[in-house]
């Protein structure tokens, strides 16, 4: 996308800052980077860009432009904390990393900024991180700080803990921070160690997004790591890295229903993890969508974070099949929503996105955004004066 051009459009001058982070999707590895599991995300080819100056006078000045966030807002210097109306809640990515800089000692000025995207909010792709890791960037620059992509990611993740209401895990802001082209990014969220995996060349990713706009602060995200809590307070374990399937079942009537479908998802989902890692390093497609699949049933039954438009797309992708070129397809995200990321072979990518966008048509009256999209680099800092405007 375009890196720059609109805060001059916005405001008469160039900026100072820009900086630009993508959007990711997860393409094994669900529900489990809050239970210290590991996952396997990618940064992809849609990012959100934010162009900033120093006001100079402490204020701030925040100009969403086609990002899917809300209106223009401006903020003095003392209003920095968490804001409650629903139109104002997308701020809270915002003043949640500014927030976090100055409680760590840091002087933040006041600064002008317009944000602008071809990474759709709500969609199960990360915008919210990449809204975070972007700020942190732009803040670290503006401030003369020199940040690392471990601690930016942690500050950035608390703050979506402390302003944003969302108890979530540390997967995203690592995903859009530490992405590398052509790879995805095996995170282990309790050592927070990662290793680039190859993606092989002849696959491309493709995700559809359904339109359904995912609110993870509603409550239900949070309700789902509650239940996983409780199962482990039940198990006497402090993580479900430790367990194995065998013991969960064992555990069954403990558990109850509810706690022991949880349970059952978060460690079948971490073995999944390991078991698709090994088939990519061996190119065995047949085991990569069986995987895929399996992610997608446990998340639908086990953990109930899928919603009909997104099993719609599963079970059309897997209906294209692969004698076609399709190897498998699941829901990505925190889910109640979003979007679905499959891996096609390259000569296939096109047919079976039509595929995917009539069979949505036919089942609900409208079209999804489906896209082909690639693992590219993290978020970073750009020159102002090498951007260059369309």
């Amino acid at each position: 996308m375009n890196r720059g051009g609109e805060f001059e459009k916005h405001f008469g001058v160039p900026p100072t800052v820009v900086a630009a982070s993508p959007g990711r999707v997860n393409l094994i590895g669900e529900h489990i980077d809050y239970l210290d599991g590991w996952v396997l995300p990618v940064a992809i080819d849609r990012h959100l860009v934010i162009e900033a100056s120093a006001t100079g006078n402490g204020e701030f000045e925040f100009v969403p432009i086609g990002a899917g966030f809300g209106e223009t807002v401006r903020i003095a210097s003392n209003g920095i904390h968490p804001r409650e109306a629903k139109a104002e809640r997308w701020l809270n990515y915002l003043l949640g990393v500014i927030a976090g800089y100055r409680d760590a000692g840091a002087e933040v000025p006041g600064f002008r900024a317009v944000i602008h995207a071809d990474l759709p909010a709500g969609a199960g792709l990360s915008a919210s991180a990449a809204l975070e890791t972007a700020t942190a960037l732009v803040v670290e620059a503006i401030s003369g700080i020199k940040g690392n992509v471990r601690d930016r990611a942690i500050l950035c993740q608390q703050a979506e803990h402390r302003y944003a209401g969302v108890p979530c895990g540390i997967m995203d802001q690592f995903a859009v921070g530490a992405g590398k082209a052509g790879h995805a990014l095996l995170l282990d969220c309790r050592e927070l160690s990662t290793k680039p995996v190859p993606l092989p060349e002849d696959l491309v990713i493709l995700v559809a997004d359904t339109g359904v706009k995912h609110a993870l602060g509603d409550g239900e995200y949070r309700r789902r790591r509650e239940q996983c809590e409780a199962a482990l307070a039940l198990l006497g374990a402090e993580s479900f890295r430790d367990l194995d399937l065998p013991f969960v079942e064992a555990n069954r009537g403990r558990l109850g229903q509810t706690l022991h479908r949880r349970a059952r998802h978060a460690v079948s989902e971490m073995n999944r993890v390991h078991d698709f890692v090994e088939a990519l390093a061996s190119c065995d497609l047949e085991t990569l969508g069986r995987l895929l699949r399996e992610g997608h049933e446990s998340l639908r039954d086990d953990f109930e974070v899928s919603c009909a438009e997104l099993d719609c797309l599963v079970e059309a992708a897997d209906a294209f099949g692969p004698a076609r070129g399709h190897v498998g397809s699941r829901m990505t995200g925190g889910g109640f929503g979003g979007s679905t990321v499959s891996l096609v072979r390259l000569e296939s990518a096109d047919a079976l996105l039509l595929h995917l966008k009539s069979a949505f048509v036919a089942r609900f009256g409208r079209k999804p955004d489906v896209f082909v999209t690639s693992a590219v680099d993290g978020a970073s800092l750009f020159a102002v004066e090498s951007l260059v405007n369309p």
